[in-house]
């Protein structure tokens, strides 16, 4: 690919500033824009549903970087922006207001939305979706003690409202309508004990509830839930994200389960990359295509396009990780659990608040769920990354530290 002297990035979340951090570092001389549909700059998502509604970050602290880093490397950032069509043939990026962005390159971080539920009284005021700074600034203006808020879906980002919620003294109760909680994200055990945790902390759980609709005159005043009508003052509904594909698809670009990117993250378009929450991306340790929604992907698919187009060496591909924090309980995960053949627990998990699960496929450790023991995952990301036979009685004995269960 020819040396880019002008590049616009479609979305302005996590991916694109790290982009441009990226970039910087590289001492990339060609303009940058970066368009995003939100009246911030690139921010951090995690803290959202975390430390920010719970009022203990400021929006200042979510920022990647000020903007005076962005008028420093001469990236230009259009924000309440939105690309509603991509001309590959001519190398631009319309706008909604018609004005035409030209590229030579091109990268699609468009990131991820919530899955909504078309179901009745979805509209109701005091039902919302977390997803940016400002939902999360709406719904914890609506925070009382006393008030009733009603959760749907027991996902990391419902149980990390909830954790949030339930301290600030609101009623809370989450509808799952799985049998288990994060039962996409997790194993059993792991799922056993965040139930445990929750209902201690007084947090109403119901899984296998199916919610069939919203109720209330003005504003919201039940929940639907089969035959039951749960009281909510709020609804969070957190039922999952679709990747933001729209834009490529209709560009003619391959999308399945995500936009289809190389080692690169390059698309069949040699001119457009895609990063993030948005792509799908062939994984050599697992062998497969795979979509993540994570931070750690879309930092390292970052990376990976600064590389390319600064023509450096790609950065290896590293072992998916990934974190949840509830109460005073740090979950961390690295690895896929869902090709395992046995597990092995270090801890007890029926007690406390820390203990760890091993997943093994045919004796070599393929995924760690993590919680309150940031020694195991440390270690266990450097094992599966080694594809590392393991002694099942040795990883599973806590006096034994986790690097000295690997076969030799």
């Amino acid at each position: 690919m020819a040396a880019v002297e002008s590049l616009v990035v479609i979305g302005a979340g996590h991916a694109a500033g790290q982009l441009v951090a990226c970039l910087a570092q590289d001492g990339f001389a060609g303009a940058i824009t970066l368009v995003g549909d939100e009246p911030h700059p690139p921010y951090q998502r995690p803290p959202l549903s975390k430390k920010f509604l719970a009022g203990e970050m400021d929006a200042d602290r979510l920022y990647l970087k000020p903007a005076a880093f962005y008028d420093k490397y001469g990236a230009k950032l259009l924000l309440g922006r939105r690309v509603t069509r991509i001309d590959r043939q001519a190398r631009t990026a319309v706008l909604e207001d018609g004005s035409q962005l030209e590229y030579s390159a091109l990268v699609i971080a468009t990131g991820s939305r919530p899955r909504r539920l078309a179901l009745p009284g979805a509209e109701l005021d005091g039902v919302f979706y977390l997803r940016g700074i400002d939902d999360v600034m709406t719904i914890r203006g609506r925070f009382a003690a006393g008030k009733s808020l009603v959760v749907v879906g027991g996902g990391y980002i419902g149980l990390e409202l909830a954790a949030v919620a339930v301290r600030q003294g609101l009623r809370v109760s989450v509808l799952e309508q799985a049998p288990r909680l994060m039962a996409r994200g997790v194993g059993a055990i792991v799922s056993r004990f965040y139930e445990r945790l929750h209902r201690e902390e007084g947090v109403v759980l119901h899984t296998g509830a199916a919610v069939l609709g919203f109720e209330g005159r003005n504003a919201v005043e039940h929940v639907v839930c089969g035959n039951d009508r749960v009281v909510a003052d709020i609804v969070v509904i957190g039922a999952g994200a679709v990747p933001n594909v729209e834009l490529a698809q209709e560009a003619g670009l391959t999308v399945e389960n995500g936009i289809v990117v190389n080692e690169r993250c390059l698309t069949g378009d040699p001119a457009i990359y895609a990063i993030g929450d948005c792509t799908n991306q062939f994984h050599p340790l697992f062998d497969r295509r795979l979509r993540f929604e994570s931070v750690h992907n879309a930092l390292e698919q970052a990376r990976m396009v600064a590389a390319a187009i600064c023509g450096r060496a790609l950065p290896a591909i590293q072992v998916p990780w990934f974190w949840s924090d509830q109460y005073d309980v740090k979950l961390q995960m690295a690895g896929l659990p869902d090709k395992h053949t046995e597990s092995v627990v270090r801890g007890n998990p029926d007690h406390g608040r820390c203990f760890s699960v091993f997943y093994l496929a045919d004796g070599a450790l393929i995924a760690v769920e993590a919680v309150n023991r940031a020694a195991d995952f440390m270690m266990s990301k450097v094992l599966i990354a080694e594809r590392a036979h393991v002694d099942r009685a040795k990883l599973a004995d806590e006096r034994v530290a986790v690097k000295d269960s690997r076969l030799v």
